[in-house]
């Protein structure tokens, strides 16, 4: 990587999509991330593992600036996305190309189509006097992207609020979905479904993979394993160790990983 530019753009390279460079952040006067530095390559699942208040949601939700809701947050370090740094980019345009998905799906109180569409209206993909076949066209290819187009296909004009809890949470990845990102990040998606759902949006994540970028934030160490390209293992607010997932699950580099990937912790 070159040097950044006046305008916050660096060279980087083409296998990563984003690059976080010595990034520190802190509540108050408290430090809560210390100094991380890794990339995240294209069309791959990284995981992030560790126990509870190790910095890992933190970490992700800087990632597309949500922390700078905390008016206690601060940070150092940078955040590239692929060449520009996301802390001099609009806020809007960044949160079009990294969308977040949070651990308890929160539907609009509206109906399962006009969840769908409330975004790409708003902000500009799909126009005001579009034809009703255009919305319809962006309607499903995000539900059939999110695998529930054929579980509400026939009752689309129903409230999101009847759907099942894994259904709430596809249908909010479908949401993201129809604002096309280019990153996705996952704040502990299954944490509150039963396995059947939890199984379609691993399903959902892998497919996913082939044209986004996803970032996983798990506390199921066999989730991470499953779906994980990559994974990084962060303690008490530092990054331990990140690595390719069957290598680190296998033989992790870290005496601190080994005991949390088998259970002796956490």
């Amino acid at each position: 990587m070159e040097k950044e530019n006046l305008n916050g753009a660096v060279k980087i390279d083409a296998a990563d999509k984003m690059t976080i460079e010595n990034l520190s952040c802190f509540y108050g006067k408290k430090c809560v991330l210390e100094s991380a530095s890794l990339t995240i390559k294209r069309n791959e699942i990284l995981s992030i593992i560790g126990p509870s208040n190790s910095g890992k949601t933190t970490f992700l939700r800087t990632l597309n600036r949500m922390n700078d809701l905390n008016a206690d947050y601060d940070r150092k370090g940078d955040v590239f996305l692929d060449e520009e740094n996301i802390f001099m980019m609009n806020m809007e345009k960044l949160r079009m190309r990294v969308g977040m998905l949070f651990a308890m799906p929160i539907p609009l109180p509206m109906t399962i189509y006009e969840n769908i569409i409330y975004a790409p209206k708003r902000i500009g993909l799909v126009r005001k006097n579009s034809l009703p076949a255009e919305r319809d066209a962006v309607v499903e290819q995000a539900l059939r992207d999110a695998s529930l187009w054929d579980e509400v296909k026939d009752r689309l004009d129903s409230s999101a609020m009847k759907l099942s809890g894994g259904q709430q949470q596809r249908l909010c990845i479908a949401r993201i979905l129809a604002i096309n990102p280019e990153v996705i990040l996952f704040d502990e998606p299954c944490s509150g479904l039963d396995p059947i759902s939890t199984a379609k949006v691993e399903e959902t994540m892998v497919e996913l993979k082939k044209r986004y970028t996803i970032v996983l934030v798990t506390n199921n160490v066999k989730q991470a394993s499953r779906v994980g390209d990559r994974t990084a293992f962060f303690l008490m607010g530092k990054l331990i160790e990140v690595g390719d997932t069957a290598q680190m699950f296998v033989s992790p580099k870290e005496t601190q990983t080994n005991d949390y990937i088998t259970g002796r912790f956490g």
